[in-house]
């Protein structure tokens, strides 16, 4: 192969890699339909945002609060890393503080709110801006007539794993059988914990999909706590205990090293 032909091959994986990068960087709403009785539909939609990251969509977060807004969720839930340990917390506050005026909305931590040494101000403020902070608890709400009980669990970054067990623990003795039952926990790579738990539903995020995603087998290319070739990266599981586990590919752009590909930033929907 002469020198010319061997640059035009680079140069076309280059230009290959550049536009599925750029392709990467739009949003996209992904809607999954899930069954959790004998009733078929319950007619409750849930919008799930994760690893925001505090990231840029438009002046006034307009670009993401309008495509919220279209779906018209019952309630909005924050899975972790919705603020950033660099970027400023602007484009996060200025998102919370729209949505909380229009849906209930409920929050768990993620591993940058830890790294960024404020998470203890950051839950203060959710708090007083009305947003559920869920720390090893649980909320219950009615929806069309539907008891659903939200459970949260602090992301372990910095508390001890027994702490962090405990926090399982209590948030589940606190929901009621007879209800739908969802955990919000950031980290999807902890499903050997979550399956001694009779949930329902468990919704995370947290890998970004490894950032690289391979498509044809959703896997991650590499995800911190997973390792290469991440099986917990997008889209709905089915664990051994029966539960159903959801997991975000999230909402980060600007905040990453790595461009994303194979990997559009996503809004997840789901109905009941």
């Amino acid at each position: 192969m002469n020198f010319l032909k061997k640059h035009k091959i680079i140069l076309c994986i280059l230009m290959t890699i550049l536009i599925f990068s750029v392709w990467s960087w739009f949003p996209v709403t992904e809607r999954f339909n899930i069954e959790l009785s004998d009733e078929g539909s319950m007619g409750i939609r849930i919008a799930l945002i994760t690893d925001l990251h505090s990231c840029y969509y438009g002046n006034g977060q307009k670009s993401l609060i309008n495509r919220i807004d279209k779906e018209s969720p019952d309630i909005i839930i924050l899975g972790g890393d919705i603020f950033d340990d660099k970027l400023s917390d602007d484009n996060a506050k200025i998102l919370l503080e729209d949505l909380v005026t229009k849906y209930p909305c409920y929050y768990v931590t993620g591993n940058h709110e830890f790294w960024s040494g404020r998470v203890d101000s950051m839950k203060d403020y959710l708090k007083g801006i009305g947003v559920y902070v869920l720390e090893g608890e649980c909320k219950t709400i009615e929806i069309r007539g539907h008891m659903i009980d939200i459970c949260g669990v602090d992301d372990p970054t910095d508390i001890s794993y027994y702490d962090w067990k405990d926090m399982l623990e209590n948030a589940y003795n606190e929901t009621d059988p007879s209800h739908i039952r969802i955990l919000v926990s950031h980290r999807p790579e902890k499903t050997h914990h979550y399956v001694s738990y009779d949930y329902d539903l468990i919704l995370s995020g947290h890998a970004h999909a490894g950032q690289f995603r391979i498509p044809l087998i959703n896997r991650g290319l590499y995800v911190p706590d997973q390792g290469f070739m991440a099986e917990y990266v997008n889209g709905i599981y089915e664990l051994s205990n029966g539960s159903k586990m959801i997991v975000s590919r999230g909402l980060a752009r600007e905040s990453t090293p790595l461009p994303r590909f194979f990997n559009r930033p996503e809004l997840v929907i789901i109905n009941i």
